[in-house]
């Protein structure tokens, strides 16, 4: 009978054992988790970016700080400049615009991805280094130009990058083929500088460098002089991951312009308000901002939408970019295009300058101000430039 008795009062004890043992084990792990946190556990931050999609304000700010660099923003409130398209038969933009009800959520979301991609081996992302190859330079040219304008880029600042830079133009030329060492692209585009032209070589422009892998697409005019050392550290300052359009523009204020549709049963009339960066000074693209367009632009789409909203290739680009993809234009002032006047950027300054540019405007020349060579000799004063860059080149002046 005491045997009988003893078992249960045995059970008892070895179950208010063990339930006593449990709750140490399960308080001494609380107590560690909040002394220490759980191992192998990261805390993601959102990027700022995405927490800024939360509070839009009407107006964009003047400046921001993006990988420690303070880099200028365009008002969106300033006085526009308008430009009323009459001609334009009809646009449809459902096919290629984005809902406005839709695009802050896929912003936030497209960040939200990247800032945890990024963040897998530091809390605060830093942007790739960027080298001279990882950049796609190409230049737009035209036949008329071979002798002149694209002769002086081979002697100058073509010797630089001579891997990287490509040249578009419109016919087969095996002379400057062969200086260009195979770089020379014939698009068959049609010759002249209007509208159709340039967007046709612009299309080319990109569809190549898509097809090429490279992280930047860097656009230029056969009248600029690109300092390529500056580029590189340019575009080292930012992530070829992240959506950038970098330029300048040449206009005071965002250009607006009003689409009429006349074809519709009801007609209509579309204002769109965008800036662009002008081609004439350069700039660059992105490869994440380049992968967003291709399904707009590539393959030849962006001769379509040119000739859509009838503008040359440097409005469609900011159209498709700013209007379309919602992706604002990051001013660079180092960009110089012939519309402003060369001679007021101070010659203490040229190694911090990307591009540089001439123009011959009634009977004087707008050129940078530079001690080298006679005007005669250099009136577009690239030689003496690229000497005072680059003293080391076997033409320079000892």
């Amino acid at each position: 009978m005491s045997l009988s008795l003893s078992l249960p009062q045995r059970y008892k004890r070895t179950l208010q054992a063990m339930t006593l043992a449990v709750a140490i084990i399960y308080m001494t792990l609380v107590l560690y988790q909040n002394a220490y946190g759980y191992p192998n556990i990261q805390t993601i931050q959102l990027p700022l970016e995405v927490a800024q999609q939360e509070d839009i304000q009407p107006v964009v700010v003047a400046s921001q700080q993006q990988d420690g660099h303070q880099q200028q923003h365009i008002q969106q409130h300033q006085p526009t400049t308008v430009i009323i398209r009459k001609d334009v038969l009809s646009f449809n933009f459902s096919d290629i615009e984005r809902p406005d009800s839709s695009s802050i959520s896929d912003t936030g979301r497209n960040l939200l991805l990247r800032g945890l991609s990024q963040r897998s081996v530091t809390a605060t992302p830093k942007p790739p280094i960027t080298e001279l190859d990882d950049i796609f330079i190409s230049v737009k040219t035209t036949k008329n130009y071979h002798d002149t304008r694209l002769a002086l880029i081979i002697k100058t600042w073509f010797q630089l990058a001579r891997d990287q830079t490509w040249f578009f133009t419109d016919v087969d030329d095996k002379y400057y083929q062969e200086k260009t060492k195979g770089h020379l692209i014939n698009t068959n585009c049609s010759m002249g500088h209007f509208r159709k032209a340039l967007c046709c070589k612009m299309s080319a422009e990109l569809d190549v460098f898509l097809e090429s892998g490279k992280k930047w697409f860097c656009h230029f005019d056969d009248d600029n002089y690109v300092n390529v050392p500056r580029l590189v550290r340019l575009l080292d300052d930012y992530s070829p991951t992240v959506d950038w359009y970098l330029g300048k523009p040449s206009i005071s204020s965002p250009l607006e312009i009003h689409l009429d549709n006349k074809n519709s049963s009801v007609p209509t009339n579309k204002k769109i308000t965008f800036w662009f960066a002008t081609g004439g000074a350069g700039f660059c693209l992105s490869r994440a901002l380049t992968l967003k367009m291709l399904p707009i632009a590539g393959g030849g789409k962006f001769i379509n939408i040119g000739d859509r909203i009838r503008f040359p290739d440097d409005v469609t680009m900011g159209f498709i970019i700013e209007h379309l993809l919602k992706v604002p234009l990051t001013v660079v002032d180092n960009f110089h295009s012939h519309l402003e006047p060369m001679e007021f950027i101070r010659p203490e300054t040229f190694h911090d300058q990307v591009s540089f540019s001439y123009a011959r405007m009634k009977n004087e020349w707008n050129v940078v101000k530079i001690d080298g060579f006679d005007m005669k000799t250099d009136p577009k004063r690239f030689y003496s430039l690229h000497c005072h860059l680059f003293p080391y080149f076997s033409f320079c002046p000892r």
